[in-house]
């Protein structure tokens, strides 16, 4: 048999022209390393990290009024190392380093309306709410909100506060009411930014009597401003009459002013970004402006290959980290396609349509969305895609065989970059790599700058799938948790399993290509006769039948052990046969292990997911065994989990 070949790997053009080449090369001078390939490369960014990210910085350049005295102090402590000690920079100046007329933000709906902001134009407007912001009582510290769609105002408003040293937060408008309080009520802003309405899977979404419903209790607020999301029409006013006191976006700061942006440490705040909730109040997670600023450059030049003029796409929310991550994109100079809407309406065409005519250089999405398209038989390849040369997925881990839909479906010569990292670091731990292979089923690399591992239960390195683990600090660590003034919370949640290393929660293995596999959240890892298995290895054979849509497994506690429970939503007009509950049953035993094989499969009408998109094993687990899940206001459809109760074939 013939050792197997990756699906893609870059030209000798590309790999020459790749920024991280150009870096590795001028690295390898400045600090007389030896470093021949990538994987030099790593292994030197993790054993001279203050080498590694001086150079990341100065690569940039980044934009500083003051140069640190020292790149890291105490090194060896987690949490507790501290880097750039004594920098003074901004976020937003450097996210606003070109001011021409090209064009910095387009934005596209589901309905195809589009327009543009050049960065130019960017810079006025950032400028001109910033000033607002700043006579309205704004200061350093103080917290911004969003509630709003991905769209160019939402990037102002936060370049805005970013540039006078305020801390942005923002959820997008699908949330509900119960749940941007749980988020906002606990960082207390003094202002909101909300918008009047959006458009979903081709229906007008109204959210007037929501905001109004928040605005009621956040005692915080000083003031609302409302940005109307198809111009000044009758949504916009019926939006400003339901908040009493709320401006209009026009009115936020008049054209011409300007703010001189704050010069402040590198760990000072930038982002809020709030864990899933789905077990308890979300944490409020601090993350700082040096850090997330190097991690992003680094991510986007060096494992994306961003270059200026490039038009970077991700498919997001804000109340996802993709979309703080996209936005980052502007301090490598690339153009920013934001979209809004169901990337399912009027078909599967609507987000190729747009990549084909906006002329998208880096598409990213999930990896649910990439089933999905395989699912519904879509093929882009008929579109014009000449200028795509990444696709990027995350989420949750991409199947093998939706590596292979990518290359037979999509575009043949692309870079497919499974990424995977989390709110949590605002950024990843395994990355996409452009100068490398991508192998079938595998994440591409890890981190440069991040010494990521595999830990058994014994708090060692193993060889197989164990906890992802993160053995040295890296710049992009929260600064902490909002209301953790002993830093309890903090420590407890990545550092109590294993002290002085990062516990991130991953189930995973690297692989002899030096990449990675995931199988999905620790915490919801499954445990039949001690074994340990990743439910997504258990996803990846059932979504191949065709007539499953999706599945949702857990491990049920019975009979003095665990037996793995599986729930399938089949497709419509399907039903759940004895005979494909035989097959699903065969095929998991023959691509995984007998252990894998669910003792039962039991159809469901639908499955409960976050906000955020991922599907929530825990709550189905609690619901399963007749616990209370702890935060409902967390999942987008929380009636679904009344599904799970007392089915009766639970019971033998």
């Amino acid at each position: 048999m013939s050792a197997p070949k990756p699906l893609w790997s870059p030209s000798a053009a590309r790999v020459a022209a790749a920024n991280v080449t150009t870096f590795r090369a001028t690295a390898a001078r400045r600090w007389s390393a030896e470093l021949p390939d990538f994987d030099a490369l790593w292994r030197w960014s993790i054993e001279d990290r203050e080498q590694f990210w001086q150079s990341v910085w100065d690569d940039g350049p980044v934009k500083a009024s003051r140069q640190a005295d020292q790149v890291l102090v105490d090194g060896d402590r987690m949490p507790g190392a501290r880097w750039f000690v004594g920098a003074r920079l901004n976020y937003a100046e450097n996210m606003l380093v070109r001011r021409d007329d090209a064009e910095a933000l387009v934005f596209v709906s589901e309905s195809g309306a589009r327009r543009a902001l050049s960065f130019a134009r960017l810079n006025t407007e950032v400028a001109r709410v910033a000033t607002w912001l700043a006579a309205e009582g704004v200061g350093t510290g103080d917290r911004v909100a969003g509630y709003l769609p991905n769209m160019p105002e939402t990037i102002v408003a936060m370049l805005a506060a970013a540039t006078i040293g305020a801390v942005w937060t923002s959820c997008s408008p699908d949330f509900g009411v119960r749940g941007v309080l749980d988020r906002f009520g606990q960082v207390e802003p003094k202002v909101l930014f909300a918008v009047d309405g959006y458009v979903y899977n081709g229906k007008a979404i109204d959210v007037a009597d929501k905001i109004a419903g928040i605005v009621a209790e956040l005692p915080s607020l000083r003031r609302v401003v409302v940005i109307p999301y198809n111009g000044d029409g009758p949504s916009l006013g019926t939006t400003l009459a339901a908040v009493k006191g709320a401006l209009p976006w026009a009115a936020a700061g008049a054209a011409g002013s300007s703010v001189p942006f704050a010069q402040l440490p590198f760990d000072h705040p930038l982002f809020i970004m709030y864990s899933s909730g789905t077990t308890g109040a979300p944490k409020c997670i601090v993350h700082g402006a040096g850090g997330t600023l190097l991690q992003h450059l680094k991510e986007h030049r060096l494992h994306t290959d961003v270059k200026p003029g490039d038009r970077l796409f991700y498919f997001t929310t804000c109340g996802w980290m993709m979309w703080n991550w996209l936005a980052s994109g502007l301090g490598s100079g690339a153009t920013l396609i934001l979209f809004d809407g169901s990337p399912f309406h009027p078909g599967p065409e609507v987000l190729w349509d747009m990549a084909a005519r906006e002329k998208v250089s880096i598409f990213g999405t999930s990896a649910k969305y990439i089933a999905a398209l395989d699912k519904a038989g879509f093929e882009a390849r008929a579109h014009d895609l000449a200028h795509l040369r990444a696709v990027l997925s995350t989420g949750s881990p991409l199947a093998p065989e939706h590596f292979d839909y990518v290359y037979r479906a999509i575009k043949a010569d692309v870079q497919l970059a499974s990424i995977s990292g989390g709110t949590d670091i605002i950024s990843c731990f395994a990355l996409g790599n452009p100068v490398g292979p991508v192998w079938r089923g595998e994440l591409q690399t890890r981190g440069l700058g991040m010494a990521v591992d595999v830990f058994g239960d014994d708090g060692k390195p193993i060889g197989g799938m164990g906890e992802l683990v993160c053995t040295k600090a890296f710049p992009c660590m929260p600064i902490g948790f909002w209301n953790d003034a002993d830093g309890a919370k903090y420590h407890n949640a990545y550092f109590a399993r294993f002290p002085n290393i990062w516990h991130h929660g991953d189930f995973a293995e690297i692989t002899a290509h030096g990449g990675l596999v995931i199988s999905g959240r620790s915490d919801a890892v499954l445990n039949p006769g001690g074994v340990r298995i990743g439910t997504a290895e258990i996803y990846r054979q059932v979504e191949a039948f065709d007539d499953v849509q999706e599945a949702i497994c857990i491990g049920q506690d019975w009979d003095n052990d665990v037996r793995v429970v599986l729930f399938v939503r089949m497709k419509d007009g399907k039903t759940l046969t004895p005979e494909l509950t035989d097959a699903i049953k065969k095929r998991v035993r023959q691509n995984c292990t007998p252990r894998h094989v669910p003792a039962k499969i039991i159809p469901i009408a639908d499955i409960p997911r976050t906000i955020s998109g991922k599907i929530t094993e825990l709550a189905v687990r609690d619901i399963v065994h007749g616990r209370a899940v702890k935060n409902r206001e967390a999942l987008a459809n929380p009636a679904v989990l009344d599904l799970y109760k007392d089915i009766p074939d639970l019971r033998t």
